[in-house]
């Protein structure tokens, strides 16, 4: 039994900043040196950054990639590495590269090029063909591959194990969302044990516009059991030494699939190294599992975290309600950036209770961030007074009413955004995003949706276990327990407008997220009209969703990249008459 030391180098990378990109390649790479490492793996696409994107069809910036992978090459010595980048032969590839000694001794483009939810590579990559060789590091036979080419029982993992490859590297940029980490545990080990390799998944870390990448990186053993992980949601490298079966032991013990099967042969990169002295050893170890709430909380933070500081914002402004939605998503932005670059708003009306008042003010008092206040009856009372002729009334009333003093606090937060250079992050939910319930030009207006993807309930439950974790209540108990409202008319409460939320969420998952139809929604139980209406206000508010700011996906479908409905739609419900396009309601 041999033993390989690997370096897991997950890093935050951004998108199109190749000089930054390279820079954290070559201080993880240092320290894989300094560690004896014989081999440093690095994310997919880690010297452009995941996803580029259109910056794929820049030929400069194709070339900058290329001499990026040259420097980093050039740094390299003893130790080898795995990098992703961007080849180009003809066509452009998603490769990753195995270098060392100063120079490049292989590549491996991606294979299998995911095309579904929200991946497009092939839109801009071509395929690789099958393994033809391995790598020998430090004796062992090391196989390469980039992320999608491991989600296939019989794809290039297999191939490489059949080839005689003993430890294969999978190179990952793998999206966050829930649940996702049992998912990738259950297929990894299978793909170990199926292979009789030893098995490196190494994922990318950091939020990208609408994605966040998790991290959450993993050893397994020829048995597919695993044996080392890394914390999700954070930047880390760690030294790990690997135990290694020979490939001919699989061969020899369990000869099906293997018989006929040709061994690759092997590109020496590296020779052995003097083994590490009995003190030196690093054992694999476990990263502390994360529970489904500490899950998308902290998936919110780095989103926001890396959406903020990568753009070139300073401070982020947020209009608070005394509300769940802007009470989490003020608490998400202080854990992300700090009390001193989050900024609250008060904006109250007419309608605005004392106790909301009051419990936006504890959740700042609590949170430690600064508040102002902006009445919006002055702004209100004029253009109610300067509207209401058009349509034959002294003012204003209904929805256009609610919708006018919402366009008021959306002209506030902006032209403060405007004034002090603070972006302003929206607290909208997907419940709320979903049913089109929030004003264009109003609650809609800003820079980025933090709670976009999150369903109603589910914040709630998040807040909680912020409140748990903290010991206290940052956000208030009040704001947990009281009917949610919008406070634009007398005595309004949410749940008479939409419902249940115990009873809409549930039929908002299925509908939006599994594409399940009316039929078999009510096959689960859930009254037919009500679904038809969900299902009608879900098709009817896809322009508004359209304008929307970005946000971090975190379910197993979220509205953007991931979900793409036509705007102009006029499929028909089953059960229910033909649907409407181009309504306005709000």
């Amino acid at each position: 039994m041999g033993r390989l030391r690997v370096a897991l180098c997950q890093i935050d990378t951004i998108v199109g900043d190749l000089e930054a990109n390279v820079g954290k390649i070559l201080g993880a790479l240092e320290v894989a040196e300094q560690s004896h490492a014989d081999l440093a793996v690095f994310p997919e696409l880690a010297i452009t950054g995941y996803p580029p994107e259109d910056l794929l069809l820049k030929p400069s910036f194709i070339e900058e990639n290329l001499r990026a992978l040259d420097r980093v090459a050039a740094a390299t010595r003893r130790c080898a590495a795995v990098v992703g980048y961007v080849d180009a032969d003809g066509d452009l590839h998603n490769a990753a590269a195995v270098l060392a000694g100063g120079k490049v001794h292989g590549v491996w483009h991606k294979q299998l090029l995911p095309n579904y939810g929200v991946f497009d590579e092939r839109r801009y990559f071509a395929a690789g063909t099958d393994p033809r060789e391995v790598y020998s590091i430090a004796g062992v036979r090391v196989g390469v591959t980039v992320c999608e080419d491991a989600w296939s029982p019989a794809g290039p993992v297999a191939a490489l194990g059949s080839g005689g490859a003993e430890l294969v590297v999978v190179v990952n940029a793998s999206p966050y969302r829930r649940g996702a980490v049992t998912e990738r545990r259950r297929m990894l080990g299978t793909r170990a044990a199926d292979a009789s390799t030893a098995l490196v998944y190494l994922n990318l870390v950091g939020g990208q516009d609408e994605l966040v990448f998790d991290g959450g990186s993993m050893v397994f053993d020829h048995d597919g059991q695993l044996v080392a992980s890394l914390p999700q949601f954070e930047e880390r490298t760690e030294i790990v030494d690997i135990e290694i079966q020979p490939a001919y032991r699989k061969r020899l013990l369990d000869p099906r699939g293997y018989e006929g099967a040709p061994v690759l042969p092997a590109v020496t990169v590296t020779e052995p190294g003097p083994a590490p002295s009995p003190d030196d050893r690093r054992p694999p170890k476990l990263a502390r599992d994360v529970g489904p709430y500490e899950e998308v909380y902290r998936a919110l933070v780095v989103a926001t975290r890396d959406y903020v500081t990568k753009g070139g914002f300073g401070e982020v402004l947020i209009s608070l309600s005394g509300g769940i939605d802007s009470s989490l998503v003020a608490t998400v932005a202080v854990d992300a950036l700090g009390p001193s670059r989050v900024h609250g708003v008060l904006l109250p009306s007419r309608y605005s209770s004392e106790h909301s008042i009051a419990d936006a003010e504890t959740l700042a008092r609590n949170l430690g961030i600064e508040v102002r206040t902006v009445a919006i009856e002055p702004a209100h009372e004029a253009l109610s007074a300067m509207i209401g002729p058009a349509f034959g009334r002294s003012g204003v009333t209904g929805l256009t009413d609610e919708n006018l003093q919402a366009r008021i606090r959306g002209t506030v937060v902006m032209a403060m955004s405007n004034e002090l250079g603070w972006l302003v992050l929206t607290t909208g939910n997907k419940t709320e995003m979903a049913v089109g319930y929030a004003t264009l030009y109003g609650d809609m207006a800003g820079g980025f949706a933090v709670i976009k993807d999150v369903p109603k309930l589910l914040v709630y439950e998040v807040a909680r276990w912020r409140n748990e974790v903290a010991g206290t209540d940052l956000v208030p108990e009040h704001v947990l327990t009281k009917p949610p409202s919008a406070e634009l008319r007398p005595d309004q409460r949410d749940d008479e407008s939409l419902g249940s939320y115990e009873v809409l969420d549930p039929i908002l998952q299925g509908y939006v997220e599994q594409d399940l139809t009316i039929e078999e929604l009510v096959a689960e139980g859930y009254d037919e009209a009500v679904v038809l209406r969900i299902a009608e206000l879900v098709d009817r508010a896809e322009y508004k969703r359209r304008q929307a700011p970005p946000g971090p996906r975190v379910t197993t479908r979220g509205f953007g990249k991931d979900r793409r409905m036509p705007i102009t739609n006029g499929f028909r419900h089953e059960h229910g008459p033909p649907r409407t396009t181009g309504a306005m309601d709000e």
